[in-house]
This record gives C-alpha cells, structure tokens and sequence, in this order.
C-alpha cells in the first residue's frame, strides 16, 4: 500500500474506537455464547453466519441469525437467552486487546478527543468499559440507541464526528468488521481496520490501511506530532 494512500490528507484531530473485537475481545465470547445457543436448538452455525452478524446491532445481527438458521423465536426471547450465555462466559474470558492502554496513552499525550462508537447496547457498553475503569477517558460514546441506522450505514460515524466538533476527514476510526469499515468509510473518516481472527475474511478493501495491532505504527504514525499543530 503506497505511503500517499496511507497517509492523512488532514491532521488527525480525533481518535474513535469501536469496542467489540477492536478494544475487548468480546468476538471470542460471542462466537462460543452464538455457538451454544444454536447447539441448544440441535443447530451448528454456518461459516459465515457469525461473520454477517459480525459489527451490526443486536435486532439486525439476531435477524441474520433467526433467517439463515431458520429459527422460529422472536429477537427478544433470543437475545435474552444468549446475553445470560455470554455473561457467565465473559465472566473468566474478558481482556483488552493488545495495545489498548498504550494507544490510549499516546492519544492522551497529544491531547485529542477520543470516543467510542458502538453497535452494542449503552448499558453492555458501559459495563464493559467499567470493569476497567475506562469509561470516564472518553470525551463521547455512541451505542445502538443512539443512531436510526445501524453499520454499515454512516450515521454513527457522522454523529460522532458532529458531538467532537471535527470534519470526518479528521476523524481517525478504528475499527475489525467490515461493517464498521463500509460505516466508517461511507463517513467520510480515515479508517484503519484492524482484523482478527474471526474477522480476517471479511473485506476491508475500503480501509486506508490495515494494522497488525492497536501500536501497529500505521496508527502511531498519524497521531505524531505535526510541524506547526
């Protein structure tokens, strides 16, 4: 990937993040609490189920689940169900990606804002951000509840961008699905995807640049201190 499509075509004047699979590695915990659910219901998931569900919020992530398996409760009765799997499972599982704290750090350091946009429910949001006491490091959060449309569609990166205060152009995004790539992109906002494991086959052909981790120094190399900022 060349150096002048990489590089940002304006200062980076904010930082946001998404939080499943990109801060926590909750997608590990949503593929075993997914998988336990369909096998409760004499069902395996398909390859590339998780993956469709993988960046939405819940009512349009559990309607792709109830239509390719053919499941006949309600996206209430599933997602009931499935947030007391997960629950005990995230209970001896949850971690935060490697370089999180050190990324925060560095944005810190330069003074920017920074927020998390979230397809997740606020009140997951919070209580994942509060077991470990990062919630009041974000200038703004935006969950599911906040928006009319979910990724890939641009609202929440648009609404972000508006609550900082900052053009999308210098808003940096973070991101692993291809949803939220296609959400951040669609925004018009510099987009560098992270992928992992469960979401290493999905198409970020969109993104600015893919990274390896949260220092990976395509992300370290925007946030420099630039001549004359």
């Amino acid at each position: 990937m060349s150096q002048e499509l990489i590089a940002a075509s304006h200062a980076i004047k904010a930082v946001v993040f998404d939080l499943d699979g990109l801060m926590f590695n909750t997608e590990s915990v949503f593929t075993l609490a997914g998988t336990e659910l369909l096998r409760r219901r004499g069902k395996t998931p398909t390859p590339d189920l998780f993956h469709r569900m993988m960046g939405r919020r819940p009512v349009e992530g559990f309607q792709i689940l109830i239509n390719v398996m053919e499941l006949s409760e309600t996206f209430e009765e599933l997602a009931r169900e499935s947030e007391e799997i997960f629950t005990v499972m995230l209970a001896d599982r949850l971690a935060p990606m490697p370089g999180l704290y050190e990324l925060l750090e560095v944005i810190e350091q330069r003074g920017l804002p920074k927020g998390v946009a979230t397809s997740s429910p606020r009140r997951y949001m919070q209580s994942i951000l509060g077991r470990f006491d990062l919630l009041p490091r974000f200038d703004i959060t935006l969950t599911a509840e906040d928006v009319s449309k979910g990724k890939p569609d641009p609202e929440i990166y648009l609404t972000a961008a508006a609550r900082i205060g900052v053009r999308p152009q210098e808003m940096l995004v973070l991101e692993d699905s291809e949803a939220g790539t296609r959400a951040a992109h669609a925004a018009g906002a510099h987009i560098i995807s992270i992928p992992h494991e469960f979401s290493a086959a999905q198409d970020f052909s969109v993104a600015r640049a893919i990274a390896r981790s949260l220092t990976d120094p395509v992300i370290l190399g925007l946030l420099e201190e630039r001549p004359g900022t």
